[in-house]
């Protein structure tokens, strides 16, 4: 321990029980494996990928629903096959998947900043203000948080010129995930900031005449971020989710920037026609990387929590 210690954060860090849990369980190994194979490969699609899905100039017609290699009449420079444009499904997936990681991770960061502020002033200020907050975070909980997502979207769309569409909605889908994801981030740091502002620390931070603000962000916030770390990485396969179910029903992201969701409606139009492969590969490569994601947030929600060590 004492030759960990000496290597400074990282020695500490593989010092920790944290990483001990890690390496004891071969599934939360494999899933962050296979987390981080998708995450590079989306981040690197435009340097890795082996077509360029959105450059016109490439596509052929020609080479529309090719199946995939290793099936008869497949192509050995298609993988994993071809759409009804001619493009390759493996750099389609890994173009759709940057797309869908990136809406996942901005929404996940709006609904955790506005939450957490929201019940950081709920349980410190109480009173009046916490009532007001809580209550809104009620009526938030009486709606399913695609219907909200949907009502957002459909607000947005109707309240902005058409031409301005397609190049916001990457960031309407955003705001309409996020909007509907805060309540679980304000009650839980509510919770948590109703204990900690009675605690020893807090009182003499007020004594030494700190004000308010500083007290909660320098002080409160700290000690009430692990339970909303856990509750993020949790969120982050439903806000992947409900981007696909948006882009499914036609209401995400635009056509010109398919996410994974766009890809599964296109193919699904092809399915029942003997082209499975142009939805079930994308299909395949959504549930992995949610339920991997979601391996990932049940591990890190019992290594977070002492009684379970």
């Amino acid at each position: 321990m004492d030759a960990a210690r000496t290597m400074g954060p990282i020695g500490r860090f593989l010092d920790s029980d944290i990483w001990y849990s890690f390496k004891r369980s071969p599934l939360t190994v494999g899933s962050a494996v296979v987390a981080l194979s998708m995450i590079t490969a989306a981040v690197l699609a435009p340097l890795i990928a082996p077509h360029n899905p959105f450059d016109l100039a490439t596509l052929n017609l020609m080479d529309a629903f090719n199946p995939p290699a290793w099936v008869e009449g497949g192509n050995p420079d298609f993988l994993l096959g071809t759409d009804d444009q001619g493009r390759d499904v493996l750099s389609t997936i890994m173009h759709g998947a940057r797309i869908s990681l990136f809406v996942g991770f901005c929404s996940v960061i709006f609904a955790l900043v506005l939450g957490v502020t929201m019940g950081l002033v709920a349980g410190f200020v109480g009173g009046t203000t916490d009532a007001v907050l809580m209550r809104i975070a009620d009526i938030k909980l009486t709606f399913p948080a695609i219907l909200v997502a949907l009502l957002v979207d459909g607000l947005v769309r109707a309240a902005l010129p058409r031409e301005l569409h397609d190049r916001i909605a990457i960031w309407v889908v955003i705001f309409a995930i996020g909007i509907s994801n805060w309540v679980q981030y304000a009650r839980t740091v509510r919770g948590s900031t109703l204990v900690e502002k009675n605690k020893e620390y807090v009182m003499a931070a007020r004594v030494i005449g700190l004000s308010s603000t500083r007290i909660m962000v320098s002080h409160v916030l700290p000690n009430v971020m692990g339970p909303v770390l856990v509750i993020a990485t949790l969120n982050l396969g439903f806000a992947i989710l409900a981007e696909a179910t948006l882009s499914f029903l036609g209401v995400g992201v635009p056509p010109t920037q398919p996410s994974l969701g766009t890809l599964i409606r296109i193919g699904n139009d092809f399915l029942f026609s003997g082209e499975w492969w142009i939805t079930v590969f994308p299909g395949i490569t959504l549930a992995l990387m949610v339920l991997s994601v979601n391996l990932l947030g049940d591990w890190l929600r019992d290594a977070l929590n002492p009684r379970l060590r």
